[in-house]
């Protein structure tokens, strides 16, 4: 019996790689093609140093999802464009655009403090959080990494087990008896200490609840270090609730991790909104520090697609630096140990080396 013309057309459509109803993969909004390089594989498809620049001047600051093609038809394209040219979004950084090293400190404080903060798990902000916090000590700043996830991944990722400490951050938030000197533990990275935190922390968030000024219980406790240390970076849960809140009322800044993915794009608008009520309501200024791209692969096409739009929607916010995947850093995480210190020589290491750099230059 001969085929119908809807499924002769069906067919067709399943033979060029993508599904039917969904728009081809060539009609998606792409800067432009990587040019062709050797294809082939990721055992280790290291983070880099720089963006590939971006096509056309920066759009409007506001994210319109509902505009946005990315996702919709890349699905079948993505599982086929493994094949594709290996793009690396940090290949070589051109002299002029390499941020210079930054000059060493005769001093020390007061301390700048920054939220690590996206409200959707998975996207890298402990990694980024210890191995920024590394790669900042690297230059000289003595850094305090604070841990305020019950999870206490930063903890263990720094070797340390938080379920077998006697006082956490979880301490400093709820007895007034308990200063912030007897709970900071030092690393074995020179001029990086820890906050650390564990699962006691849940229970802060209710407790908070009845107090006057819980929003910025956080504040209260860093305040007596501040002078000690150039930078204090916050590990945040993945939520927006109270503990969240009091991160970005201690703030000065915020990085925003994202992993180059659909889902983690459409919650960035979210966080954007909650830290502008933060910014005109608990702190005037908070401000976005840059947006982080995380887990990259080039060899995907809806990698290609989310990269691009972020940087369209955000401009210069978004970091010139972006990080690939890379089995680096979960055996680091292993071992507990910042990927710096882990394997100093690979890319995944300079990548966040340059990071730092571009974080002390805004």
């Amino acid at each position: 019996m001969a085929k119908s013309k809807k499924g002769k057309e069906r067919k067709a459509m399943e033979t060029e790689g993508f599904e039917p109803g969904l728009p081809s993969p060539d009609v998606l909004p792409m800067a432009s093609e990587p040019e062709a390089g050797p294809a082939g594989g990721t055992d280790d498809a290291d983070a880099g140093s720089s963006l590939p620049e971006a096509a056309g001047e920066s759009a409007a600051p506001t994210l319109d999802l509902q505009d946005q093609s990315v996702g919709a038809g890349a699905s079948a394209a993505d599982e086929t464009d493994q094949a594709a040219p290996v793009e690396e979004a940090n290949a070589e950084v051109p002299a002029e655009r390499r941020i210079p090293d930054p000059a060493p400190l005769t001093t020390h404080g007061p301390a700048r403090i920054i939220a690590m903060v996206n409200q959707k798990g998975g996207v890298g902000k402990t990694t980024s959080t210890v191995s920024l916090g590394a790669a900042l000590a690297g230059y000289g700043r003595k850094v305090l990494l604070v841990d305020f996830d019950p999870q206490g991944a930063l903890s263990v990722a720094l070797g340390v087990n938080a379920y077998e400490l006697d006082l956490t951050v979880y301490n400093l938030l709820t007895q007034s008896d308990c200063h912030v000197g007897d709970v900071i533990l030092s690393t074995d990275v020179e001029g990086l200490d820890l906050l650390p935190s564990n699962i006691d922390l849940s229970a802060a968030e209710v407790q908070l609840v009845s107090e006057v000024g819980r929003e910025h219980a956080l504040g209260r406790v860093l305040a007596p270090i501040v002078d000690e240390y150039d930078i204090v970076l916050i590990d945040c849960q993945p939520s927006l609730g109270l503990l969240t809140l009091n991160a970005l009322s201690a703030s000065s800044g915020v990085i925003i991790p994202m992993e180059t993915e659909y889902f983690a794009l459409r919650g960035v608008a979210l966080l954007k909104d909650t830290i502008d009520k933060v910014t005109s309501r608990l702190n005037p200024n908070l401000e976005v520090i840059g947006v982080l791209a995380t887990m990259y692969d080039p060899r995907t096409l809806h990698s290609r697609e989310v990269l691009q739009t972020v940087q369209q929607a955000f401009g210069d916010t978004v970091f010139q630096t972006v990080i690939n995947r890379t089995v680096k850093f979960p055996d680091a995480a292993v071992a507990g140990e910042p990927i710096t210190e882990f394997a100093p020589s690979s890319t995944g290491a300079d990548a966040y080396r340059q990071l730092a750099r571009e974080v002390l230059a805004r």
